[in-house]
């Protein structure tokens, strides 16, 4: 679960987010939608605590960010972007390495490996090394390493970026999978037809504060005030 209570982050005078609250619940994947310089990205920084909030409180599965950093981080798998590999590791060094960092048993690691190998249909490069990936194979590599150990918190920063139909497939089947195990899935995105596909709920923010935050049900009333598309509704409110 990820839980924000009126979440402000200043830099000097300028705020960047203005008092945000809102729950992700278990199972639940949500959408974090806004234009550029909205606060999306210091929302999550702050989240995977790489940022400290100004004020108000961040939980992971009941773990404050700041005063438990490292019992909330044991929870969280985090996608930035532009994924970062290791060049000059193999795709399956990388994995391993990734489940060291959460202290797995190199047993469990190896079977967890095998899993998502398969899953992502990433076997005919796992030995090679990841400076010669494509960005859909650096993507689909780096949320395979996200998920082996298992995160109960998700969070992901436009995850279709830059992807071929294949990995873009495979990422929305693995979002879909993730929500259906329980995780809590916390999605910042630029685009609105994927927000509409994968999230039960969305939240709209602009400067820095939260102007609509609700399930696809009550975006459809607001829809049907315009011209029914989703486009429109998220140009009125982030106008």
């Amino acid at each position: 679960m990820i839980e924000l209570r009126n979440v402000t982050k200043k830099f000097g005078s300028f705020t960047a987010v203005d008092n945000i609250s809102l729950v992700v619940p278990p199972g639940e994947c949500f959408g974090f939608l806004g234009p550029n310089g909205a606060g999306k990205t210091t929302t999550i920084k702050m989240m995977t605590g790489l940022f400290s909030p100004t004020s108000g409180e961040i939980l992971i599965n009941g773990f404050d960010v700041v005063k438990e950093p490292m019992k909330a981080k044991s929870y969280t798998s985090y996608v930035p972007d532009q994924p970062f590999l290791y060049d000059k590791l193999t795709g399956r060094e990388f994995l391993y390495f990734i489940g060291g960092l959460y202290k797995m048993e190199k047993k469990a690691i190896a079977g967890k490996i095998e899993e998502v190998i398969e899953h992502f249909e990433i076997g005919d490069w796992v030995d090679k090394r990841t400076e010669d990936y494509s960005q859909g194979m650096r993507q689909r590599v780096t949320i395979a390493a996200a998920l082996v150990h298992e995160p109960k918190v998700f969070i992901i920063d436009e995850p279709m970026v830059g992807l071929d139909p294949k990995s873009s497939k495979i990422v929305r089947e693995t979002l879909r999978m993730m929500a259906r195990q329980g995780a809590s899935i916390f999605m910042s995105t630029h685009s609105l037809p994927i927000a509409e596909e994968l999230c039960d709920r969305v939240g709209f923010v602009k400067d820095g504060r939260l102007v609509f935050l609700g399930t696809q049900e009550s975006l459809q009333a607001y829809k049907q005030k315009y011209d029914g598309k989703f486009e429109s509704v998220f140009l009125e409110l982030t106008k």
